[in-house]
C-alpha cells in the first residue's frame, strides 16, 4: 500500500469520521528517503489549525534540540508519525490520549514505505512504551538512552508542560540533548 492509499484508507476509516467531516486531514510528514523518523504522541490543538506536524512551540523546542532549523525539520530527510494523526482533545489536565488504533493499525504501514530509516526517535511516554515496551520509567529510560541506539533514541515530549521535569533533571539537556544533536547531524551530513 503507498502513501496515497494509506491516506484514502485513514480518510476512509469510520473512527476519524468526525475529524474527515471537518475537512481535517490526518497530520504527519512521511518520505520514501527520510532518514530519520520522529515518532510523537498526537497533533495539538495548534497543530490541528496549521495541519503541520510539530508546528508549535513544542516544534521550536525539538527542532532546538535536534540542532536543526525549519527547513532541515521540514525536509523530506525527516518524518514525522505521531501516535495519533488527528488532535484527540482536550482532557482534564492537558490533551487526551493518543487512540492506541493509529499506531497499531498504520505506522507498519508507513514504515514499510520508509526504507532509508536509520534512526527513530521516540518522544514521549507514549511512543517509548509503545515501541519499547519497556517496565522503566520514562526518566530511567531517557537517562540510559544509549541502551537503545541506534536503532531509537527515546526522548522526553518537548512540551512547554515538561518544564519541572527539565529542571528536575538537568542531564537531559547537558548530556542527551548534546548526544541526540551528534547523531542528527552525523544521519543528515551523509
Amino acid at each position: 500500500m503507498n502513501f496515497e492509499e494509506i491516506k484514502t484508507e485513514l480518510l476512509n476509516d469510520p473512527r476519524n469520521v468526525e475529524y474527515t467531516k471537518r475537512n481535517i486531514p490526518p497530520i504527519y510528514q512521511v518520505s520514501h528517503c527520510a532518514k530519520i523518523l520522529m515518532i510523537g504522541q498526537a497533533p495539538g490543538s495548534h497543530v490541528e489549525k496549521s495541519l503541520i506536524p510539530f508546528h508549535d512551540r513544542s516544534g521550536e523546542t525539538l527542532m532546538n534540540w535536534l540542532g536543526v532549523n525549519k527547513e532541515e525539520f521540514y525536509s523530506d530527510k525527516i518524518a514525522i508519525l505521531p501516535m495519533d494523526f488527528y488532535y484527540p482533545g482536550k482532557g482534564k489536565v492537558g490533551d487526551l490520549p493518543p487512540r492506541k488504533f493509529i499506531a497499531k493499525e498504520y505506522h507498519s504501514l508507513f514504515l514499510e514505505n520508509m526504507k532509508e530509516i536509520e534512526l527513530t526517535i521516540l518522544i514521549g511516554k507514549y511512543a517509548i512504551d509503545y515501541y519499547l515496551n519497556e517496565k522503566k520509567s520514562l526518566t530511567q529510560v531517557v537517562k540510559n538512552y544509549q541502551n537503545y541506539l541506534p536503532q531509537y533514541f527515546p526522548i522526553v515530549h518537548p512540551s512547554p508542560l515538561n518544564f519541572r521535569w527539565q529542571k528536575q533533571n538537568p542531564w537531559f539537556k547537558e548530556e542527551v540533548v548534546e548526544k541526540l544533536q551528534e547523531c542528527v547531524k552525523n544521519i543528515l551530513e551523509k
